[in-house]
């Protein structure tokens, strides 16, 4: 499977195949050849502009628990960390405060000011520091 880390079950849409893709919640077989010939994906915004009108807000938010393109917490914009399921406008900010990362224990020690260590791990499975 083309996960975005050997233990999560988040798929990266850049590595995908096809198969991968068709299964995955509210996705078919000509949606998933659609993202396949538009790879590579810098970001989730791309992504998104190529599932368009196609899913509801509420297929892609299920969606995106599967499919999701890992973000550089030190390049991302504010729109695409944003992406990331189920988070505020106050946590997007503290996203941004502590740009530049310098690795994935600090973004675990400033973000786990926020929110709970289970929560720090959902959201460690959609980022990475370059």
């Amino acid at each position: 499977m083309a996960q975005v880390g050997e233990n999560d079950s988040v798929l990266n849409p850049n590595l995908a195949d096809e198969s991968e893709l068709a299964a995955a919640p509210g996705l078919n077989a000509e949606m998933a050849a659609a993202i396949i010939a538009a790879r590579p994906f810098a970001g989730n915004l791309e992504l998104d502009a190529v599932l368009g009108d196609s899913l509801s807000d509420g297929e892609k938010a299920q969606l995106g628990g599967v499919l999701f393109l890992p973000i550089n917490l030190n390049t991302a914009s504010e729109d695409e960390v944003k992406v990331v399921l189920e988070i505020d406008r106050k946590m997007v900010h503290e996203f941004s405060e502590y740009k530049s990362y310098t690795s994935l224990e600090q973004f675990r020690r400033e973000i786990g000011k926020y929110v709970d260590e289970n929560e720090v791990a959902r959201l460690e499975r959609y980022v990475f520091i370059e």
